[in-house]
């Protein structure tokens, strides 16, 4: 007889909530971390570094990884049907542990996870075969997009840099109208979700950390109203923090 291979006593001993994300960190046979994710019919288990599966396609880190390698020997290199289906199975993979991470507050974890999704968006829009095809992942950028600024500005937070969380949800907002400009669908922007979320987040660190006007806020401003001997002091700071911070 085969030794029992159920997982009745992890899902009984994990009660699903619908109404939150199921998320732990636990470790393995071999002792290394691995994240898990209870969903409605059972349990995720991903890997913490390189390819939340864990597998190694074609013995590089990641698909992107060896589709990369794929363009080096092809410069006209485009996606077969079944890469672009090795494509969708990598974003899924991704998607779930980004949102794990979040949950996690392993924000420099979303960060990475986030920036591997959009740099193989960048990728298909450059090898796609199909329009089709790459415009539904393009669907979700925003959305990306947005988990990446949230996670980056929450990573400045717990570093206790509220006002540099303020100036990367704006730079990330930035980003955001440019995209929706790209589209033409610019007159969307101020409406959408991701946006208002954003938003309202910069609006409650402000408030709760007393965070005023950033320099390069006041910058802006000092440019729009032409006061320009008072914008080169303020570049001149800027220039002076990014060097305490870059020596």
């Amino acid at each position: 007889m085969s030794r029992n291979q159920s997982i009745d006593r992890i899902l009984s001993d994990w009660t699903y909530d619908p109404g939150n994300v199921n998320v732990r960190i636990v470790r393995g046979d071999d002792g290394r971390e691995v994240v898990q994710m209870r969903v409605d019919m059972g349990l995720l288990q991903m890997e913490t570094t390189g390819r939340p599966d864990g597998d190694r396609p074609n013995g590089y880190e990641t698909y992107f990884d060896y589709l990369v390698s794929r363009t080096l020997r092809d410069e006209d290199f485009e996606m077969s049907e079944a890469q672009c289906m090795e494509v969708d199975r990598e974003f899924v993979q991704f998607y779930h542990r980004r949102v794990c991470w979040l949950t996690l507050r392993k924000y420099d974890r979303a960060v990475a996870d986030a920036d591997h999704t959009l740099t193989l968006m960048d990728f298909c829009l450059d090898h796609s075969p199909d329009d089709e095809w790459t415009m539904t992942h393009e669907q979700y950028r925003p959305f990306v997009l947005f988990h990446r600024i949230q996670a980056a500005a929450l990573e400045q937070l717990e570093q206790n840099a509220a006002e540099a969380a303020v100036h990367t949800i704006n730079t990330g907002l930035d980003q955001l109208r440019d995209l929706f400009a790209e589209h033409d669908a610019e007159e969307m922007f101020d409406d959408n979700e991701l946006v208002v979320r954003l938003a309202e987040l910069r609006e409650s660190l402000r408030d709760h950390y007393r965070v005023g006007r950033t320099l390069e806020e006041q910058l802006q401003d000092a440019v729009s109203r032409e006061q320009y001997e008072l914008a080169a002091k303020i570049r001149d700071e800027l220039a002076r923090r990014q060097t305490r911070l870059h020596p």
